[in-house]
């Protein structure tokens, strides 16, 4: 081991070459999710795109909000290993975790889809729809399995250790895959809400991964989420209570062009 239970209990954002490499990479993943917002517009569900596109651009989407919170946790697991075949297993780790969070790309597909042949046309409901899942995502932000999942995804150092005595080609994926089943467990409500604010809502996807990344790296994290959940019960009761705030807050069709 190369560093101390004491160090590695909570991931920290350090310059190290790996943290380095998968901001860079952060970076490319914004500049194309921005280009792309900027072509197609904010609308509701699915705006009109193709299976396979969606599946591009959320695995784009999710690449841009995701790396940055799991750089840390990715550069602490090879500094807990070891640094035998380093940049191998960071890629082998960075995979696997990406792959886990494109996948979860599907449901919210065909979420969206049946937005689009329900509710879209229908700015009433959608409405409700909005009021419900901001309420559902904030009340989430509060419960217990949230809490278990964040307090996994802030001090992963137990599950790094694990698996340093397993032995195997496949091992970095494992690590990954079992990281970011907690990670979907901790943040797939915050994900839910691309369903009120538009999936190309480039404003949501920097307050969501602001809000991601401050929760799992900063020492007040906890709170950060808690706070957050509640912000979004809140605006769950503006949204149902005025339609002025629900104009505001849930994008129409057809969708406008995003002035960056």
């Amino acid at each position: 081991m190369t560093v101390s239970v004491a160090q590695a209990e909570r991931p920290a954002l350090r310059l190290t070459r790996e943290t380095i490499i998968l901001l860079g990479v952060a970076a490319l993943a914004w500049a194309g999710v921005i280009a792309y917002a900027r072509h197609m517009g904010n609308g509701v569900g699915t705006m009109g795109m193709s299976f396979v596109g969606f599946m591009g651009m959320w695995s784009l989407m999710m690449t841009a909000m995701m790396l940055p919170a799991v750089a840390p946790v990715a550069s602490l697991y090879l500094r807990t290993i070891g640094p035998p075949n380093r940049r191998r297993r960071l890629g082998l780790f960075v995979a696997g975790y990406l792959v886990v969070w494109a996948a979860a790309g599907v449901p919210a597909y065909f979420a969206l889809r049946l937005i689009d042949d329900q509710v879209a046309d229908e700015p009433g409901t959608m409405r409700i729809v909005a009021v419900v899942v901001l309420a559902a995502a904030g009340i989430y932000q509060l419960t217990p399995l949230k809490a278990v999942c964040l307090r996994h995804c802030r001090s992963p150092l137990a599950q790094l250790l694990h698996y340093g005595n397993i032995k195997g080609p496949a091992k970095d994926l494992k690590v990954a895959l079992h990281h970011s089943a907690y990670c979907i467990g901790c943040c797939w409500a915050l994900m839910a809400l691309f369903f009120v604010f538009g999936i190309m809502n480039v404003w949501a996807m920097l307050g969501l991964a602001a809000i991601v990344f401050s929760e799992k790296l900063l020492r007040h994290g906890e709170t950060v989420g808690r706070v957050a959940g509640a912000t979004f019960v809140v605006l769950a009761l503006l949204v149902a209570a005025s339609p002025r705030v629900a104009n505001a807050v849930v994008p129409s069709d057809p969708a406008p062009m995003i002035e960056m």
